[in-house]
């Protein structure tokens, strides 16, 4: 990584920060993914539905684990062998991934993923983004955001450890995201852009300040923003927000909200957001079509076609 590539060191990180740099990773995302999906909680078991690489796969897991998301608990099958559980922390990590898989079933033409079952109606839920405050939806036009002293992008930033990993999703696996979720999320500065965005950058220049990116990193992301129907270019040269980019504030709301009420972030940093509608602090759940109520873990499940029924983790 050369000298305009640097970021910040992890220690100034606000909470945001450490998120997109713990979560802005594709192979991160598959795994929690299978974790949850599948119950998948061996090394053996992530290697061989991903088909990643032993040292990849043990590198993410280590870092999960030193993030806290996974704990090691050791178990008995003929001698003792260990595997990876969700902590706290990692199970309220299921509305982000819940999120992420609406957001393709709607904006990404993935209508065959599984749909997602909520046991209290016995409807399938459709998820969307609610205020937890007053049941109402909600989207990134319905919100009010405050930044602390020290709530600057400076701060924010990606704290690049991998190299970008470009792996495209076969049309016919219904549980990998799909490449439009990878372009986004699997990419830590991708996932800053957004998140930028969302926050009121719009110019190349505010990019670049608010980042401290590279000029060609940020040309080449905003490139792939626009082809993805992401961001749309506008005449004044900035960069406006598509409705399939504000459909990811979903997606966006759930990161902020774990990250702020999980991570530990330095004094001032971090972001004040309301519903402007009811003047309550940001509170974002997901509720259910159907009923019209918020959806809990315990009570949601996907229906695999042709497998049955796989829970979320418990």
């Amino acid at each position: 990584m050369n000298g305009a590539e640097q970021e910040p060191a992890r220690a100034e990180l606000s909470a945001i920060g450490q998120a997109l740099a713990i979560l802005g990773d594709r192979w991160v995302l598959l795994i929690l993914q299978r974790a949850f999906l599948l119950r998948i909680r061996t090394f053996a078991a992530w290697r061989d539905a991903l088909g990643i690489s032993e040292s990849v796969l043990a590198s993410r897991l280590k870092e999960l684990v030193g993030h806290g998301i996974f704990q090691l608990a050791a178990y008995r099958n003929g001698r003792t062998r260990y595997e990876y559980r969700l902590t706290g922390r990692g199970l309220r990590l299921w509305a982000l991934l819940v999120a992420i898989h609406t957001w393709e079933r709607v904006w990404a033409n993935r209508r065959q993923l599984q749909p997602l079952r909520h046991d209290l109606c016995g409807e399938d839920a459709n998820p969307y983004l609610g205020c937890g405050s007053c049941l109402a939806s909600m989207s990134a036009r319905d919100t009010r955001t405050e930044f602390g002293p020290r709530a600057v992008f400076s701060r924010s930033g990606p704290s690049r450890r991998h190299r970008r990993t470009v792996h495209p999703v076969a049309e016919s696996d219904l549980i990998g995201y799909c490449p439009d979720s990878m372009e986004i999320l699997g990419d830590r500065w991708s996932t800053s852009i957004l998140s930028a965005a969302f926050l009121g950058t719009h110019r190349f220049v505010d990019f670049q300040s608010e980042l401290g990116i590279a000029p060609s990193v940020l040309t080449d992301r905003l490139r792939r923003f626009v082809e993805l129907g992401v961001f749309d270019p506008r005449p004044d040269g900035s960069y406006g927000l598509t409705d399939k980019g504000l459909a990811f504030f979903e997606v966006f709301a759930f990161l902020v909200d774990w990250a702020q009420g999980e991570l530990p972030g330095p004094e001032g940093s971090a972001l004040s957001i309301t519903h402007r509608p009811c003047g309550a602090a940001f509170d974002p759940v997901l509720l259910c079509t159907a009923c019209v109520r918020p959806l809990r873990r315990h009570e949601v499940r996907f229906i695999l076609s042709g497998e049955g029924t796989a829970e979320t983790a418990r």
